[in-house]
């Protein structure tokens, strides 16, 4: 794992592998998420990850022909913001300004700047273009 400066990990995650995952600086993943890293997971700077999100690389051939593994990387660019309880699934990429509303199950790329909900994820708006933040922070309690 490499972990970047000022990034931060709360407490309760869980993590599927030891290698595969790349957080870049300033970045904060919550509490009670889990981290799927087999295919690789790579987050940008300035990412928000709330509570409880999942992020997975891996799912399971439904059709169970002898591959029971399909395994795709996951990459979240960065200033994405994805909300509490999201999932995001396997071979799907959050572009730069990416937002992810709570409970929204992405299966497709995220395009810069979209904000999308839903099950299955769908665009409902535009975020602005403003990057002048940084989203290192510690809460009272970890």
């Amino acid at each position: 794992m490499k972990i970047g400066k000022g990034s931060i990990i709360f407490m309760n995650c869980k993590f599927d592998c030891a290698g595969g995952l790349i957080i870049a600086d300033n970045s904060v993943i919550n509490s009670n998420c889990r981290l799927d890293s087999r295919g690789k997971l790579i987050i940008g700077n300035n990412v928000s990850i709330s509570e409880g999100v999942f992020c997975l690389t891996a799912d399971h051939n439904e059709e169970f022909t002898g591959k029971n593994n399909r395994i795709k990387s996951i990459v979240i660019n960065d200033f994405a913001w994805i909300g509490t309880r999201a999932m995001i699934l396997p071979g799907v990429t959050l572009y730069k300004g990416a937002v992810v509303a709570a409970g929204a199950v992405v299966t497709r790329n995220v395009e810069y700047l979209n904000v999308v909900a839903g099950v299955p994820a769908k665009r409902i708006n535009i975020r602005l273009e403003k990057f002048d933040y940084s989203t290192n922070y510690k809460r009272l309690f970890q």
